[in-house]
This record gives structure tokens, C-alpha cells and sequence, in this order.
């Protein structure tokens, strides 16, 4: 007998570690449902939906690379936060049958970051790296939190666009992406009272990709290094950062944050979150 199921698609699909989260949840509450990959090109997301919309078990899916802009037209409505990221990772089928898109990245990526976010600051900055999809959440969540960013790509003149499209009223910063490969003898000042978080929202660093080339001068005292990367989960990144004594956060705490809400989308419940250092084995497994 077919069973209620919810879907992560994209292209390539091998490397998601959703299925491993979602269906992990579903089995710690006892919900008799499934959740799935599917390798799916740009050119079938139009047959995909239309097929979806019409069965009543489907809750929804997930969206990854690429296509968290390419399913936004195919969809009835876009929540307001999504809308303002302009990207969808996260689709929810109605009982009627209409289609909604979410960005559970943004929430996703600061839930690590709560209790850093709770203290009072003076001052918040954060170096972003990469203007990919992932960066448009990113960006969205840390101007929302009153972080001054200074977002670092290949091509600064796209950097600046992104950060005056999503806060426009910003005093932020675009650089080219070789401005951190250099050591540089600049002194920071005093930075009690302030927080500092360094992130690479780009696939740099990743099995198969170039090398993420940062020199961890231009970091002030007590940063926080930030990898979005899950493949490998210790990237050379952080192994950097803790080197000269900075607090890390992996890219499987944003993933797991992310996951958390698209579960409550999909299946009307929140995760058990006691049992994360057993996720993470099973992930690593």
C-alpha cells in the first residue's frame, strides 16, 4: 500500500543527505510515510509538478541545485520571505492541490547562530563568500539580523547587485573573491562587544571543486568560521579557522536547521531535535 511521501529533487541528486534526515525523523515519531530523491533535469520540472499536483499522498518536496529559481514560475504562491530571497528550496501541496513555495535555507542557516544572535552587540559584520542561491538566503538572514556584510565573489559587479537587490538600504560591501587569498598585516580594532562571523556560501571547498582560498588574517579576533559545504563535513576551511583558534559551525548544522522546517511544512510536525548527535552519526554512516 502506497504511503504519504515527500521528495528532495535536483540535479545531481547522489550527494543529498535529506533522505537520511527526513526519513530518520519519520522513524524516531512513528509517522508511516517516506521521503525520497529524485534526479530530476531543468527541462522536467514542468511534467514533475503536474504529476505531484494530482496525488493526494504527495506533501511536497525539497528543491536543491539548480533549480530553487527555475520551479518558482511553476507554483501558485511564494511565501514573502522566499519571494524576498528569490529562491525556493522548499514546494507544499494543499489539499486542493495548489502549490507553495518556501526558503527554509535562511532560517536553516541561522539556527546554529541563536545563541550567538541572542547577545547584545555593539557591532555585527559578517564576510560572506559566494552569490550562488545558497548566498541569497544568506545574505537575506544576516541583513535581517543587522550584520554590515562584505560579500566576496569572482565577479564584484554581481556581488553588488545582490546585496542592493536584497537590502537595498544596506551599507554593505562587494569584493572580488581573490581580495582574502593574500596575507594582510591589517590591524583590527577593538572588537569586544562585536560579532564576526566568516561564511563560505559557495560550493568552494567542495569534493570536486576548486579549493576555497582564504587567509584567515582577514579575520578578526573571535570570528566564527561558517561552512555551508556538507561534502566533506571538515572541510580545509575549518580546519584553518580552528587552527588559529576560531569557533566553527559545519554545514551540517544548516542543513539539519533547514530540514527541520521543511519537515513541519511536509508532514505538520517538528522534528525530534534530541536526537541530533545520532542524525549526525547516521548522516556520517
Amino acid at each position: 500500500m502506497r504511503k504519504p511521501y515527500a521528495e528532495v529533487i535536483g540535479d545531481p541528486i547522489v550527494q543529498s543527505k535529506s533522505p537520511v534526515i527526513h526519513n530518520f525523523w519519520l522513524e524516531k515519531l512513528g509517522i508511516d510515510a517516506e521521503y525520497r530523491a529524485v534526479h530530476l533535469k531543468t527541462d522536467g520540472l514542468t511534467n514533475y509538478f503536474a504529476s505531484r499536483r494530482s496525488d493526494i499522498l504527495w506533501r511536497g518536496c525539497n528543491v536543491t541545485m539548480p533549480h530553487k529559481q527555475a520551479v518558482m514560475p511553476l507554483l501558485d504562491a511564494i511565501d514573502p520571505l522566499a519571494a524576498r530571497i528569490g529562491a525556493v528550496n522548499t514546494v507544499v501541496r494543499d489539499a486542493n492541490g495548489l502549490l507553495t513555495g518556501f526558503n527554509t535555507d535562511a532560517p536553516g542557516f541561522l539556527e546554529p547562530l541563536r545563541d550567538v544572535l541572542g547577545q547584545v552587540h555593539l557591532f555585527r559584520m559578517a564576510r560572506v563568500i559566494g552569490t550562488g542561491g545558497a548566498a541569497r538566503a544568506i545574505i537575506t538572514a544576516l541583513a535581517a539580523e543587522h550584520f554590515v556584510i562584505v560579500l566576496a565573489g569572482r565577479n564584484p559587479e554581481k556581488a553588488r547587485e545582490l546585496l542592493d537587490e536584497l537590502d537595498p538600504g544596506g551599507e554593505h560591501h562587494a569584493i572580488d573573491l581573490s581580495h582574502f587569498a593574500d596575507t594582510t598585516d591589517f590591524v583590527f580594532d577593538d572588537r569586544q562587544q562585536c560579532c564576526d562571523l566568516i561564511v563560505n556560501a559557495s560550493p568552494l571547498g567542495m569534493a570536486g571543486q576548486p579549493e576555497l582560498l582564504f587567509d584567515f588574517s582577514h579575520a578578526p579576533p573571535g570570528s566564527v568560521a561558517y561552512d555551508i559545504v556538507t561534502s566533506p563535513l571538515d572541510t580545509d576551511f575549518l580546519q584553518a579557522a580552528r587552527a588559529v583558534g576560531f569557533a566553527t559551525i559545519d554545514g551540517l548544522a544548516m542543513l539539519i536547521g533547514q530540514a527541520d522546517f521543511a519537515f513541519a511544512h511536509f508532514f505538520g510536525l517538528r522534528p525530534p531535535r534530541g536526537f541530533d548527535a545520532e542524525l549526525r552519526v547516521r548522516i556520517s554512516g
